[in-house]
């Protein structure tokens, strides 16, 4: 009998983040009369993996609380949860199928991202089957969610997610030119009740997004790059939906003759489609459903994050952003946000007078600070300028205050990760 050696690794690290925040109009522009609100929050994650021949095994589980929400003296809390559990099985010299709950992380982490700017991230229960040869990537799979081990019925009862859906998505590279294409379908669970709590209806509702969510083209020490998302199908509610969402942007990198120094610009506009206040027969509201929206329409996190703007009049980003690297450990950055609706906005929404579409202007200073290997230090001030259609959108029978700004620090240990910084794009 001959036994083959069976070769194993064990890793297990972790991360620790530390916010401190200011807000005083962070993700919801904030009324007169309203205080500034200021506190620290902290995430602990450990993360453990065990790689084999076979079959290779991952697990995370994290910490995410605030400072102070919890008693000094306790027995238990609600704050600790696995965020990732899940094997990958190889099926084929260069298939493998990945089971359990994942993050689901591609392109440019519009639609679909881990939201590692939000200390407690995204992860889907999910099945991904995986073909990667060369530059090129092959992935497809499907989700199938229910509220529990039930005897009977599959009434899907989560709020904002989806019952089942399915991905495909492929991936190239060329010399110059790096490209992906996405489908996905998700199907939401609509209840209807009658008032005793009764379910008198059910149905599941399915919403199809295609997309081009990578183009990028380097031409010297120029990158043009792009995305492109569609979506049709019926929402969650079953209104019928056509929504986009079109991004163009142009980079430049300035040479400088110090090694380790960067200086570079860029320039783009984002549109993605939105309702008239008017006419709401017909969903046009791109949704950028699971993606790390935080990196995009400013770090103030007004538009698309945690259901800001969702179901809205759209909107129109033109945006500049300059970064300058002093060394590969220092770099300042400053972006520049004009934002105007897509839709129309009324002053009294279904009639009156038609409004202005410019919603605002945003300016976002960072920094970030690698002290080691395993520490760095990241920190930015963001202030946002509003005008009477947006306060008509998110405060229409109320005056909001004329100094909206937000402010952070934050303490990032990674020590076995590449990225030093979270939630900076450029």
């Amino acid at each position: 009998m001959v036994f083959q050696p069976l070769f194993a690794q064990f890793n297990l690290d972790g991360q620790l983040i530390q916010r401190s925040e200011y807000r005083n109009g962070f993700s919801r522009l904030i009324p007169e009369g309203q205080s500034p609100a200021g506190f620290i929050a902290q995430r602990a994650r450990l993360q453990a993996s065990y790689q084999s021949d076979p079959v290779d095994f991952y697990m995370s589980i994290q910490d995410i609380r605030v400072w102070g929400n919890t008693p000094q003296v306790k027995l238990s809390d609600t704050f600790l949860s696995v965020h990732e559990a899940y094997a990958e099985l190889p099926i084929g010299d260069s298939w493998k199928i990945k089971l359990g709950r994942q993050e689901l992380n591609y392109d440019n982490f519009r639609f679909l991202g881990n939201l590692d700017w939000a200390l407690q991230g995204r992860a889907h229960d999910f099945a991904m089957v995986k073909q990667e040869q060369g530059n090129r990537k092959i992935h497809f799979g499907a989700g199938y969610n229910q509220d529990g081990a039930q005897l009977s019925g599959n009434l899907f009862n989560t709020g904002n997610q989806y019952k089942y859906a399915q991905m495909f998505r492929y991936e190239n590279k060329w010399k110059n030119l790096h490209l992906s294409f996405l489908f996905w379908n998700d199907g939401r669970q609509y209840i209807e009740r009658d008032n005793v709590g009764t379910v008198i209806a059910d149905r599941v509702y399915h919403r199809q997004t295609i997309g081009i969510p990578t183009f990028k083209y380097q031409f010297k020490q120029t990158m043009l790059s792009g995305f492109y998302y569609h979506q049709l199908g019926k929402d969650g509610m079953g209104r019928t939906t056509n929504g986009f969402d079109v991004n163009l942007q142009a980079s430049q990198q300035v040479p400088l003759e110090s090694e380790g120094k960067k200086l570079r610009f860029a320039a783009g506009i984002e549109i993605l489609s939105g309702t008239p206040t008017n006419d709401l027969s017909e969903n046009k509201s791109f949704s950028p459903l699971y993606g790390t929206n935080h990196l995009y329409n400013g770090y103030m996190d007004l538009f698309y994050v945690g259901g800001t703007h969702e179901n809205n009049v759209g909107l129109k980003d033109i945006y500049l952003k300059g970064r300058h690297d002093f060394n590969p450990s220092f770099f300042i950055q400053t972006d520049a946000h004009f934002f105007s609706s897509y839709a129309d906005v009324y002053t009294n929404f279904v009639s009156g007078e038609l409004m202005d579409k410019r919603l605002g202007t945003e300016i976002d200073l960072s920094f970030g600070l690698v002290f080691n290997q395993a520490i760095s230090l990241q920190g930015g001030y963001s202030q946002f300028f509003h005008t009477d259609t947006i306060e008509q959108l998110v405060l229409p029978n109320g005056s909001l205050k004329n100094n909206q700004n937000w402010a952070y620090l934050m303490l990032i240990v990674r020590p076995t990760m590449p990225n030093k910084f979270i939630g900076i794009l450029f």
